[in-house]
């Protein structure tokens, strides 16, 4: 229940309350669970990236990697303050990281604004500091972008869907849209969970109100 969740889980933290980190990457494993394909890359030429936070991120990572044109998926952990954060520092609310997955695309087979249709349409991006019964800052909504482009498209799809919510009575967006943090791999264990874990779970739940952008936008 949301009022046994401490204060500080919902708060993002100041600099000084941050968890120290460490220098060095966390252990993760080397190659996707489903397709083989190296997480850390390298990457093929014209691929681009771009973080998702859409609450826990093992089913985030599922809806994308089962997607045609996306070429790996990754969890882990950016936006924060911590360097090279564990799960269970995390999960502290002290490092300020959200649960997010790295997305490598083909954009001439899928295009951005078709992800971002999935993004929108695959969780509720109107909870603030929550995605369903998991509470806390770890699993806000966000848009990551690694291009001028991407930065373009997420803000106008963004409006473009609020503007949708408005009309169902949905509430407001609270979605973070940034240029992307340095990101953070996951341990291996949380790599591709649910492939790993078919009855694991996964608490990914739009809001029902259909995205008016990215539909059918293949390249």
């Amino acid at each position: 229940m949301i009022f046994h969740i401490s204060e500080t889980k919902l708060k993002m933290p100041a600099p000084e309350q941050a968890l120290p980190g460490r220098p060095e990457p966390i252990p993760t494993a080397n190659r996707h669970f489903v397709n083989g394909k190296p997480l850390k890359g390298p990457y093929p030429e014209g691929t681009e990236k771009v973080l998702f936070g859409m609450g826990c991120f093992w089913g985030a990572e599922r809806l994308f990697w089962q997607v045609e044109g996306v070429w790996v998926t990754a969890a882990g952990y950016a936006g924060g303050l911590t360097s090279n954060p564990t799960y269970r520092e995390t999960t502290t609310g002290l490092t300020g990281h959200a649960e997010v997955v790295l997305v490598v695309y083909d954009p001439e087979i899928i295009s951005f604004a078709a992800l971002l249709k999935l993004f929108w349409e695959g969780h509720d991006p109107t909870q603030g500091m929550r995605q369903g019964n998991d509470v806390g800052t770890t699993y806000r909504s966000a848009i990551y972008t690694s291009t001028e482009a991407q930065m373009a498209q997420a803000r106008a799809s963004r409006d473009a869907y609020a503007a949708a919510l408005e009309a169902s009575d949905a509430g407001a967006i609270t979605t973070e849209i940034a240029a992307a943090p340095e990101f953070y791999f996951a341990e291996a264990e949380h790599q591709q969970y649910l492939a790993k874990n078919p009855g694991g779970y996964c608490g990914l739940q739009g809001t029902g109100v259909t995205c008016p952008v990215g539909g059918g936008e293949a390249a």
